[in-house]
């Protein structure tokens, strides 16, 4: 993917002040259809200036979940992030009250690709500094991405190791497989099989002694109801969560109070939105300091012409700068 389109809401109140709100799907993964997301836009313009904006983030979400239809999660993120930012003075302070540092444990992402790319990818981020690392598999046959993982693994005892299966697993032999790389000792791995297979990821999570992490299984689950279901059915041992996918931050605070509620770990992950997104899934995760999971904030450095901001990602760590700086959204 060279290239992808992104849409900025900015609403201004009366005083002038304005915020500013990310809308990132990406075509053929998020669930919208783009052509009626956009028309939807055009209405949304409509729908808010006849409405009084809302003034407390409780009446923010409570707004967002009425007036945006569940099919459009990334609206209800960039909608969510707008008003919040309106509403904490237009200066980017979407869960902050100032710029106080936060320091969030991320992980080194390496992409699927062949052999030599993605060992490639491995040593920029060790050399980088990052004590976790997630490897996106099956892209390559699974002997050579077990002999990929068990030099890995070799480099250092101490080295948290994630994989992320993206369905790739083939439901009958999914457990042999899972039995072979447990041997590397493997913090978690994502979505084994394809969703949509509740009986089989159940019995995966029941069986395996890796981890299991749900990933695109949660994606369209949006009444509460729904989600408590697949939780209380499946019983996996974490839970990926991406506001732009899930419907913004309220929706993201329901699964990870189910997520308590059946003793369920998680950490939340970016959707490959620009400095804009990112900042607010940040300060978002930055309201958790007592989960130490490693998030998934390390994206934005994809961008050749991404907005200016004061972020910065040192030694595996997610960090504000000193440089209280952004670029400008025309």
């Amino acid at each position: 993917m060279n290239s992808r389109k992104i849409w900025f809401l900015k609403l201004t109140n009366d005083a002038g002040i304005f915020g500013i709100g990310e809308v990132a799907p990406i075509e053929g993964l998020s669930p919208e259809n783009l052509e009626k997301m956009i028309d939807f836009l055009e209405k949304l313009q409509t729908i808010l200036k006849e409405i009084k904006l809302p003034n407390s983030e409780e009446k923010i979400f409570a707004m967002v979940e009425k007036i945006v239809p569940k099919g459009y999660p990334s609206v209800r993120f960039g909608l969510e992030m707008a008003l919040l930012d309106m509403m904490n003075g237009g200066t980017k302070h979407i869960f902050l009250s100032d710029w106080s540092p936060i320091q969030i444990p991320i992980n080194g992402l390496v992409w699927m690709g062949d052999k030599d790319l993605m060992e490639q990818q491995i040593k920029e981020k060790l050399d980088e500094g990052y004590s976790c690392i997630k490897l996106k598999i099956g892209a390559l046959d699974f002997d050579t991405e077990f002999e990929m993982i068990k030099s890995l693994r070799k480099i250092s005892d101490n080295l948290v190791i994630r994989l992320d299966a993206n369905g790739s697993f083939d439901v009958s032999d999914v457990l042999f497989k899972l039995k072979k790389i447990n041997k590397l000792a493997i913090h978690s791995i994502e979505q084994p099989i394809m969703p949509n297979q509740l009986e089989a990821m159940e019995l995966i999570c029941r069986k395996s002694d890796i981890p299991i992490a749900l990933d695109e299984e949660l994606i369209g689950i949006h009444s509460s109801k729904n989600r408590e279901d697949l939780l209380a059915t499946i019983k996996p041992h974490y839970l990926v969560l991406k506001p732009t996918l899930h419907g913004g931050f309220y929706s993201v605070l329901e699964w990870i109070n189910l997520a308590k509620k059946y003793n369920i770990n998680w950490w939340v992950t970016s959707y490959l939105e620009s400095n804009i997104g990112l900042n607010a899934i940040a300060q978002f995760v930055n309201r958790y300091p007592s989960n130490k999971e490693y998030h998934g904030l390390g994206t934005g450095g994809l961008y050749l012409n991404n907005i200016h901001a004061p972020i910065e990602i040192n030694q595996g760590y997610f960090r504000y700068s000193n440089v209280n700086k952004w670029g400008e959204i025309n």
